[in-house]
């Protein structure tokens, strides 16, 4: 497989983890899986870890398995998919646990209008701490409204 189509797969791939990753935040993390998901909304005092971070082990399985499978039988499109579920597991890890919830310390408050969409539209998802009703269930693309709004605020700084 030459490169431009590996890296095609690759970009598909992160682009439509976005979109599982919505639905599964939607329907599943805020359906039938809640009992995992609810102490992220609602943190128990002086918890450290999560039911909710089980989640992460869940999308590195598939990820795994495809990475091991190319190299164990030379596919290298399921290569290319793996890396790129990896890839959103590290971009979704960098903005919502280092960037946003501030879990992690490793670089400093951000003042960038995209940063600033994404963390309005997550506190907007966290003001429900409840199963249902929630809005805001994407990670790296948030609605329309809340880039105007960060984009206003950034420019008028």
């Amino acid at each position: 497989m030459d490169w431009p189509a590996w890296l095609i797969i690759f970009g598909a791939t992160f682009v439509l983890m976005e979109l599982a990753a919505w639905a599964l935040h939607k329907y599943v993390m805020h359906g039938f899986l809640w009992s995992l998901h609810r102490d992220h909304h609602v943190k128990p005092k002086n918890q450290k870890w999560e039911r909710n971070d089980l989640f992460a082990l869940f999308f590195s399985i598939p990820s795994f398995l495809f990475i091991l499978a190319d190299s164990l039988w030379k596919i290298p499109w399921l290569g290319a998919i793996g890396f790129g579920i990896m890839a959103y597991g590290g971009a979704y890890f960098l903005i919502h646990e280092v960037i946003i919830h501030r879990r992690v310390k490793l670089i400093p408050r951000f003042n960038n209008w995209y940063l600033e969409a994404l963390n309005s539209a997550h506190k907007l998802h966290h003001s429900n701490l409840e199963k249902y009703n929630s809005v805001s269930f994407s990670m790296l693309v948030v609605s329309l409204p809340y880039f105007k709004k960060a984009w206003r605020r950034n420019r008028k700084r």
